[in-house]
């Protein structure tokens, strides 16, 4: 995989950008100035991030994995070491599918009802391949999702996620903010 070079993602006019960003030259962003991108982030291939009015914030040590699509007007945000797997889709926004609107981007608004809602991840969310994430969903720190599951409300910390719609299945241990502990160099108050 080839990444962009640092001067190049200079030029892309992100709102914010980190240290060793890697992004691959085959992935699509679309309004940079209204994505922030942390220190330690990796967008693969053929990755889509379209950013509309409330932006995309994504963390530290974050990984987007290949084919994974980020869009909508509502604001998603990525949390520190969030991970998605291939084939995520992370939407913001979503037309009305009862009929009372048409819908497709090729509409004018006043004729379409969409629903825009931010989606939050969490630090340390790790979202398995093919899933898909609504509008208004809330992950909260530390929450795992099986692979090829829809989330389309809140997902309680350290929680095992999985399904259509996505349920709770299990818990998640809490021994990886040890790990980040140590990895950062971090102490906890008292230390």
């Amino acid at each position: 995989m080839a990444f962009l070079a640092r001067d190049q993602l200079l030029a892309m006019g992100f709102a914010a950008l980190g240290d060793d960003v890697r992004i691959s030259e085959k992935a699509s962003l679309h309004n940079a100035a209204a994505i922030s991108l942390g220190s330690g982030v990796r967008i693969d291939d053929f990755c889509v991030l379209s950013a509309g009015v409330g932006g995309i914030s994504v963390g530290n040590r974050v990984h987007i994995g290949t084919q994974a699509t980020l869009i909508g007007a509502g604001r998603i945000t990525l949390s520190d070491f969030t991970n998605l797997s291939g084939r995520v889709s992370i939407y913001s926004s979503s037309d009305d599918f009862h009929g009372t609107g048409l819908t497709g981007p090729m509409v004018p608004i006043e004729y379409r009802r969409v629903r825009d809602a931010a989606v939050h991840l969490g630090r340390h969310v790790i979202v398995g391949c093919g899933s898909v994430i609504l509008p208004g969903a809330i992950l909260e720190d530390g929450v795992a999702v099986g692979a090829l599951s829809l989330v389309k409300e809140r997902c309680a910390g350290f929680g095992l996620y999985a399904g259509i719609p996505a349920k709770r299945i299990g818990e998640r241990s809490r021994g990886l903010l040890e790990l980040e502990r140590q990895l950062t160099g971090q102490t906890t108050p008292g230390e």
